[in-house]
């Protein structure tokens, strides 16, 4: 079901040209040069650690960014993950597009399967024809959908990812349990009907968002493809001989980001090869404030052969091996709290999703210890409220607020979050969210205030992008690679919202 939809034209029309300065508030700003940035990270890496790699467009839901996710090379496939099905269907003119290039497409529907959903998925997959529609399945009960989506497809059978619970507890089955094998054995059951074809498993490591530890996150990828391992294997050994080789899936942006580090791929016995799945979108550059000279030598102390003797060991017993993420691109506040990677290559200059808004009132002296507070026209409707965990001990001292001003414009000299984030945070904070009302409140000395004003715009990096960018309609799309043009509006991305 889609929501009310945004004339992009007008849109572009209304503030392509235009300065931050001149814009309506609340609004959400994109920055063109990280988020190219951080999907190259991702490209490359996938390619040189020969991964298949499947990009999820949930966080942002526009055409534009998931162009620069899959990169430009007519020789990769573009595997694509949704959460919703209004994205599958506004999907399908792009992925033609790709098809007409002769790129090999398959768009992952990433909820469980269920009745309503039936007849829309069953169009997508007749417009884009066999092999272009993967489908999430976690109960034997689930299982006869699948026959009714293939009639409804004209013939086209489903591909299906087997959904693998390793501790989030959101979805998927246990490995091991029997519900497990009750699913393995209805889906072989089903394929060997014609009524789906079993592509692989598939988890989601959405614990991963907890760590907070450089490249702990790391340990988690390894825990996910164990799993994964575990069921893929009593699938073989009861699957019919002669079938494609199924695909391990797993991801969520701190697990899957891991994969850059540099030892995986100096050490890997690949050495940035070319046969890799997947490539960069033809004009790459690293983050803004990443040394490449000094990237080569950040061998830090993380568990990285187990992961590569991992790798060797599925590849050698015929396994697929594929990664998934989808908030990377824009990165937030909790990306920066999880240390996925290090402080080199992952920090607050890489977050390329802010909130413009302004400052209504100042409020000195009223917030706690005296610290001055202010009122922003941004609230939980613009903002989200989305926590990022407090893990301290005690309680209470780590950040657990709802967003961070951006070191901008007047507050260029404001503190950001660094390597001791979250346990050390300071700065202008959303310490309150009401609907249309966000409280920001001074965390530091008070000396070292940086003063706001009443009038003044603002930009708040938000805890999870995710959240916040269901909140509008659009994006406001900068490039700080104009120098001297830094706020300048270049585009406008309509993202589609909805159901």
């Amino acid at each position: 079901m889609a929501a009310v939809q945004v004339d992009k034209d007008l849109l572009r029309a209304q503030f392509v040209g235009k300065n931050l300065s001149e814009a309506i508030t609340p609004a959400v700003v994109l920055d063109l040069a990280k988020v190219e940035a951080n999907c190259n990270l991702m490209l490359e890496a996938a390619e040189k650690l020969q991964l298949s790699w499947r990009a999820h467009i949930k966080t942002h839901k526009t055409e534009e960014l998931t162009r620069l996710q899959v990169g430009d090379k007519d020789s990769s496939p573009v595997n694509l993950i949704v959460s919703t099905v209004i994205e599958a269907e506004k999907l399908v003119p792009l992925l033609k597009e790709y098809q007409g290039k002769g790129r090999k497409v398959n768009v992952l529907y990433s909820f469980p399967l269920y009745p309503s959903c039936i007849d829309r998925l069953a169009a997508v997959s007749a417009s884009l024809g066999t092999g272009a529609l993967t489908v999430m399945v976690d109960h034997a009960d689930q299982v006869p959908f699948l026959s009714t989506l293939a009639a409804k497809s004209g013939g086209n059978a489903p591909l299906v990812f087997l959904k693998v619970n390793i501790g989030s507890n959101r979805a998927g089955v246990i490995p091991g349990s029997r519900a497990c094998t009750e699913l393995i054995d209805a889906l072989l059951a089903s394929e060997e009907a014609g009524s789906s074809v079993l592509l692989g498993v598939y988890t989601h490591a959405g614990h991963s968002y907890a760590t907070r530890k450089d490249w702990e996150a790391m340990n988690i990828l390894s825990d996910e493809f164990e799993a994964l391992k575990q069921v893929a294997e009593q699938v073989r050994d009861k699957r019919a001989p002669g079938k494609d080789p199924l695909v391990l899936s797993v991801g969520a942006t701190p697990t899957a980001t891991t994969i850059q580090h540099p030892d995986l791929a100096t050490t890997n016995g690949v050495n940035g090869g070319t046969n890799g799945t997947n490539g960069t979108n033809g004009h790459h550059q690293a983050s803004p404030d990443i040394d490449d000279t000094k990237t080569a030598d950040l061998l830090t102390t993380v568990p990285t052969s187990h992961l590569k003797h991992l790798f060797k060991t599925l590849k050698s017993s015929g396994f697929t091996l594929e990664v998934h993420a989808g908030v990377y691109p824009t990165l937030d506040i909790q990306q920066l709290a999880a240390h996925a990677r290090d402080s080199r290559t992952l920090n607050s200059s890489m977050v390329a999703i802010s909130v413009l808004a302004d400052v209504a009132s100042i409020y000195p002296s009223r917030g706690p210890d005296s610290c001055t507070e202010a009122l922003v026209n941004a609230g939980c409707i613009a903002l989200g409220r989305e926590p990022c965990e407090d893990k301290g001990t005690p309680a209470g001292q780590h950040y657990s607020a709802w967003g961070i001003l951006m070191p901008w414009r007047e507050l260029a000299s404001a503190p950001a979050p660094g390597p001791e984030f979250p346990a050390r945070h300071e700065g202008w904070e959303v310490a309150k969210l009401s609907q249309e009302h966000g409280v920001l409140r001074w965390v530091g000395r008070k000396e070292d205030e940086v003063p706001l004003k009443v009038g003044q715009k603002v930009r708040i990096w938000p805890n999870h992008s995710c959240i916040t960018g269901a909140a509008h309609a659009y994006y406001l799309v900068v490039d700080t690679r104009n120098k001297g043009r830094e706020d300048e509006i270049v585009d406008v991305w309509v993202r589609w919202n909805g159901w």
